[in-house]
C-alpha cells in the first residue's frame, strides 16, 4: 500500500481546476491498484486530490485540523464537498486542538508528513508567506527536510486568484 498525502493552494482559479485535476490523476495513476491518500480535504487542491483518489478506488483518510473546522473554516460553497469527503473517508482523524488555528494546520501537516510515503504538492513554487506558517511552501520544506519524496503538480496554465 502506497499512502501519498497532499497539500496545495486553496485558490486556485475556475480555469485551473479541470488543469489540476488532470495533473493529479497522472500523479496517482501508477498507484491506483493500492493507494491510501491522506487529506486535509481544505479547498481547492485538497479536495480535488481526495476527489481524485476515491475516483480511482483509493483508500481516503480525511485529517481535519481542530474540533472547531468544520463550523469556523468550511465555506457554504465547500460544504457538501467536505461532506461527502468526510463520508467517504475510510479514516477520519480529527486533530485535538479546540479551535482552526496555525497550530492546528502545523498539526495538522505534520500527522499528513508522518503518514505519507510521498507527498503530492499541488504548488506555484512560491516560498512561504513570511509569517503565516502551514503553508504549502512550508509543509513542501518540511516533507523535503524528512526525506519524504515530493511530486511537485503545477500544470501549464495553472494560476491562483488574485
Amino acid at each position: 500500500m502506497t499512502t501519498l498525502a497532499v497539500t496545495g493552494h486553496m485558490d486556485l482559479t475556475e480555469e485551473s481546476v479541470p488543469l489540476v485535476r488532470a495533473a493529479l490523476r497522472e500523479v496517482l495513476a501508477p498507484y491506483r491498484e493500492d493507494l491510501t491518500g491522506v487529506s486535509c480535504i481544505a479547498a481547492g487542491s485538497d479536495t480535488l486530490f481526495a476527489e481524485e483518489v476515491t475516483a480511482i478506488g483509493g483508500r481516503l483518510v480525511v485529517v481535519i485540523p481542530s474540533q472547531d473546522y468544520r463550523a469556523a473554516k468550511v465555506k457554504p460553497s465547500h460544504a457538501a464537498a467536505f461532506d461527502r469527503l468526510v463520508g467517504a473517508a475510510a479514516e477520519v482523524v480529527t486533530m485535538p486542538h479546540e479551535t482552526a488555528n496555525r497550530q492546528a494546520y502545523e498539526s495538522a501537516n505534520a500527522v499528513l508528513l508522518q503518514r505519507a510515503d510521498r507527498l503530492v504538492a499541488v504548488w506555484n513554487g512560491a516560498p512561504p508567506a513570511a509569517g503565516k506558517g502551514g503553508g504549502t511552501a512550508d509543509v513542501v520544506a518540511e516533507a523535503r527536510a524528512a526525506g519524504v519524496p515530493v511530486d511537485v503538480v503545477w500544470p501549464d496554465g495553472a494560476a491562483r486568484r488574485t
